[in-house]
């Protein structure tokens, strides 16, 4: 796959913040032509996505489509060192469709439910 992949992303999620600096890290070292989008670096609709979609989902876009969740991760991890072999695994069709079901209903609406509490709260960590 060639071209500019951009990652976009809950960056006031201390969880997927830290996933993102791994990622970010290894397109660095390596560099790839991976580019980060947080949520809180303003305006997404160029991507068709409000901040509320960025908290709820991990997206991608490649090529011109954004993708989301399980489909996501592997199109970045397809293109890092020591990961090919996890995008293979997951595109696999019964290992896709549990790691949806996992991502979709367990670990999605979990980080969301957390994101929401920090917004209420105020402890939401904001950048420039």
């Amino acid at each position: 796959m060639d071209g500019t992949l951009t990652v976009i992303y809950n960056d006031t999620c201390p969880i997927c913040a830290r996933e993102v600096q791994g990622y970010k890290r290894i397109a660095a070292r390596h560099g790839l032509e991976i580019g980060f989008r947080g949520l809180s670096e303003g305006d997404l609709s160029a991507y068709g996505l409000t901040r509320r979609d960025a908290a709820r989902r991990f997206h991608v876009e490649a090529e011109g489509r954004v993708h989301d969740g399980v489909d996501a991760f592997a199109l970045v991890w397809e293109r890092m060192p020591g990961f090919h072999w996890l995008a293979r695994l997951v595109r696999l069709p019964g290992v896709h469709r549990a790691a949806e079901l996992l991502y979709d209903h367990v670990a999605a609406p979990a980080l969301f439910a957390l994101h929401r509490r920090r917004v209420a709260r105020g402890t939401a960590v904001r950048r420039g």
